[in-house]
């Protein structure tokens, strides 16, 4: 399905699309046990979208039955990596035949604007899968240097059964950042979607089954994460759990694993990102732009968000008119309009957060100098303002703690080195970003900032072929991304032989 962006021809693919809202397990759409259901909506309009298979202990014991057996078997696990990558690849092609489905899909569950889907994430989500399956082939062992009596192998096997459970932010994108490297590897996978945003994924599964993956290798459990997010993280023939989300959720998944069979995860987690502009940072208008999208491209619901923009004293104001002045340029409203550049918060009580934050603003002396109100009520949506405060101390609550809304946060400096400080004064450590023309400056800030990536004069979370992760509360044990995220679905493996 081919995607125009243009009203009439999004609200006529609207009418036309299917909701799969069942379980996919073992190849087939499956009920819960229990006959359980939950309702998503569309957060643009406050209204019921479709009533989701309810997931729980039962069922994600059933989908990792599927997933050991099909493992087990070898169909495969043991497929020869020529074909694996055929199989990944065909799946890549479903997924561009139908992107402009899978775009709409998360459009209208996660309150993302249609451009934004149609045009970034479906088509990383294909390159992602495509990147992976490329890469099935051109992985190779090693053979250690031993002596002339002896023979060892040092080979990459895949860990098993995977359990990923992803955010509602990215839908589709993030199913992708896991299942393309785990199925890769040879993995079978049990994915629960965020149960906001769970039909994109179960329909990734269908068209992957199309493809040409065994039944079984592939599943998806909807539902709560206190019951299916749980029972993955405390099953004992799960061996691996790969997760993104809050830093509060993953500290759950490490609590799973410790009680039930010290299951592998991978954790990637929360951000606070600073934005560090220098006195002689390039032209102001670019820096102004990249602000911007770092600040508040998908609605600041976004990890790696800007959030915190620290700049040198004596070109701050001067920068954060600049910032205001694009900002105003950023429409908010309705998703499946392509002329906005922001859409909805996820949900009611993501809303009320985020406007808790914007009160707290104010409450602790921050300036208001854009925003910071709920509009557009009468759709029945959940939107928030473009928001920016300037005289920020990097103590308050809006500068420390993740508001994964649209709130840029002002935060002056006077040296280099008191900007590091304030940089690196989080929990966090996921992205930072930094502007200058200074080459040495731009290196020692770069390396002095503890973040799993930083841009240069941009702001940029790179792409497939570098990793992506961070540093300290933001996640460990593995990467998403590039050929590293690979490693973290294996398992090493020494075969030490005896010559005669």
């Amino acid at each position: 399905m081919s995607l125009k962006l243009e009203s009439k021809a999004i609200r006529a693919a609207v009418a036309k699309l299917k909701f799969r809202t069942s379980a996919f397990i073992d190849g087939k759409f499956v009920k819960a046990q229990s006959g359980e259901t939950f309702i998503t909506e569309n957060p643009a309009t406050g209204q019921p979208l479709a009533e989701i298979t309810a997931c729980a202990a039962a069922d994600v014991d059933r989908a990792v039955k599927a997933a050991r057996k099909a493992f087990d078997s070898g169909v495969w696990s043991r497929m020869k990596p020529s074909d694996r990558k055929a199989v990944l690849l065909k799946f890549a092609d479903r997924l561009e035949a139908n992107a402009g489905e899978l775009a709409l899909l998360d459009t209208l569950e996660a309150g993302k604007p249609i451009g934004d889907c149609a045009t970034m994430d479906i088509p990383d989500t294909i390159t992602c899968i495509r990147w992976h399956a490329e890469a099935i082939d051109k992985i190779y062992n090693h053979v250690s240097p031993t002596g002339p009596d002896n023979l060892a192998l040092i080979l990459r096997e895949p860990v098993g059964v995977v359990g990923c459970v992803v955010p509602w932010n990215f839908p589709a994108q993030m199913v992708a950042w896991k299942i393309g490297p785990a199925l890769a590897a040879g993995n079978s996978i049990v994915l629960k979607p965020a149960e906001l945003t769970s039909l994109s994924a179960i329909r990734m599964a269908e068209l992957a089954v199309e493809a040409g993956l065994p039944a079984g290798v592939f599943n998806v459990v909807p539902g709560l994460g206190e019951t299916a997010g749980q029972a993955i993280g405390r099953h004992m023939d799960v061996d691996m759990v790969a997760f993104t989300g809050s830093t509060e959720v993953g500290r759950y998944f490490l609590k799973y694993a410790a009680e039930s069979n010290l299951k592998r995860v991978v954790l990637e987690c929360g951000g606070k990102s600073p934005q560090v502009v220098f006195a002689d940072a390039p032209d102001l208008d670019i820096v102004a732009a990249n602000a911007v999208s770092a600040g508040f491209w998908n609605m600041g619901e976004n990890c790696s968000c800007g959030s915190r923009l620290i700049v040198h004293k004596s070109i701050k104001d001067k920068l954060v008119a600049k910032i205001a002045k694009v900002a105003k340029t950023w429409k908010t409203g309705d998703p499946l309009d392509p002329s906005n550049r922001l859409g909805s918060m996820i949900e009611k009580p993501h809303l009320e957060k985020v406007l808790g934050y914007i009160a707290a603003g104010k409450a602790e002396g921050a300036r208001l100098i854009m925003g910071g109100k709920q509009i557009l009520q009468k759709s029945g949506g959940y939107f928030v303002e473009v928001t920016i405060f300037d005289e920020v101390t990097n103590k308050m609550k809006i500068a420390r703690e993740e508001i994964f809304g649209p709130v840029l946060s002002v935060i002056s400096f006077s040296t280099e080195a008191e900007a590091v400080v304030i940089a690196n004064d989080t929990n966090y450590g996921l992205a930072a970003s930094l502007y200058t023309q200074d080459l040495n400056r731009a290196h020692r800030v770069a390396r002095g900032i503890r973040a799993g990536t930083v841009s240069v004069n941009c702001f940029s979370e790179g792409d497939i072929t570098t990793p992506f992760g961070g540093y300290k509360q933001s996640g460990f044990g593995g990467r998403d991304k590039s050929i590293w995220a690979h490693e973290q679905y294996s398992e090493l493996k020494t075969i030490w032989m005896q010559l005669a």
